[in-house]
């Protein structure tokens, strides 16, 4: 699996612009510039071992520099481990080369343990979300999307997502009964073409849904306002379930290759993620935290 493979799913699901594949994979929120602010004059740029993460023009998000800080690490961990020549340019603006990316992956298949999952730990994890492999189950949904943009400010994004969450979640039957909210909130706020239509995403399947919209979405039996977030590469979501049907959970052994590479795909975003607070640990690092970091580079 390519670990620095772009993101090309959407967020939401099948009746709004934004829809994409479950099989893509599962980022978290779109890592974009913060508004640009006057560097002070004594500004250091973060930086791995004396290598830039960004210029004085950028501003980026925590996020961001943490991508970037995850891409480098292993980048310098490849040319010591002689996969990579030394003259490799670093990256411009979070860009590496292609023999770079290409160093990268071969270095993860040597540096990486992963071992192949046991029947009997797929078995354990098929009972435990059996529901996330049902077939034929459908949702009807809507959402207000707060989407993230260039330049936009996250935090700010944040809370007026979730005011927007608390303030739908809060309707009395009375107000209800005068008037659809999370309509016209979606309608007023949502950035998704679906905001005229009160937000309807009408009836979803999983493979209608980026994956963080079906993780979210599927396999459970909340109705009503989520009373959550959930998070996409385009920004946030306030999200209501209006129905369910129901699907079939086939047997196991129908879905073993599926489950067991779910467990794969778990063991390696283990695996990476220790590995990179490894490397960080015998780094010298500047203007940018790690440990405990999920990277966005595990894809």
């Amino acid at each position: 699996m390519n670990a620095l493979d772009p993101v090309n799913s959407h967020g939401c699901g099948g009746g709004c612009s934004c829809s994409g594949s479950a099989d893509t994979a599962e980022p978290e929120l779109p890592l974009m510039e913060a508004p640009f602010e006057a560097r002070p004059d004594d500004w250091t740029p973060p930086h791995v071992n004396g290598v830039a993460l960004c210029d004085e023009q950028e501003v980026l998000d925590a996020p961001a520099l943490r991508q970037r800080a995850c891409t480098e690490l292993l980048r310098q961990a490849a040319i010591a481990k002689d996969l990579l020549p030394a003259d490799d340019p670093a990256p411009h603006r979070g860009a590496t080369s292609e023999a770079a990316a290409d160093a990268i992956e071969r270095l993860l298949d040597t540096a990486l343990e992963l071992p192949e999952p046991m029947d009997a730990a797929g078995r354990r994890h098929y009972a435990a979300h059996a529901g996330r492999y049902a077939i034929g189950e459908k949702v009807r949904a809507r959402h207000v999307l707060f989407a993230v943009t260039p330049g936009v400010d996250v935090q700010q994004l944040r809370q007026r997502a979730e005011a927007c969450l608390l303030d739908v979640r809060n309707t009395t039957p009375q107000e209800q009964a005068a008037g659809d909210r999370f309509a016209a909130a979606a309608k007023s706020t949502s950035n998704c073409p679906s905001g005229a239509q009160g937000g309807d995403l009408g009836w979803l399947t999983a493979q209608d849904c980026a994956p963080e919209f079906a993780r979210e979405l599927f396999g459970q039996a909340e109705v009503g306002v989520l009373p959550r977030l959930v998070h996409s590469r385009f920004g946030l979501h306030v999200v209501e379930v209006l129905e369910r049907a129901a699907g079939t959970t086939p047997p196991y052994e129908q879905v073993r290759a599926t489950v067991l590479a779910t467990l794969r795909q778990q063991s390696f975003a283990t695996a990476l993620s220790q590995y990179l607070q490894l490397l960080a640990g015998q780094a010298q690092m500047h203007g940018v935290e790690l440990e405990g970091a999920e990277t966005p580079l595990v894809q």
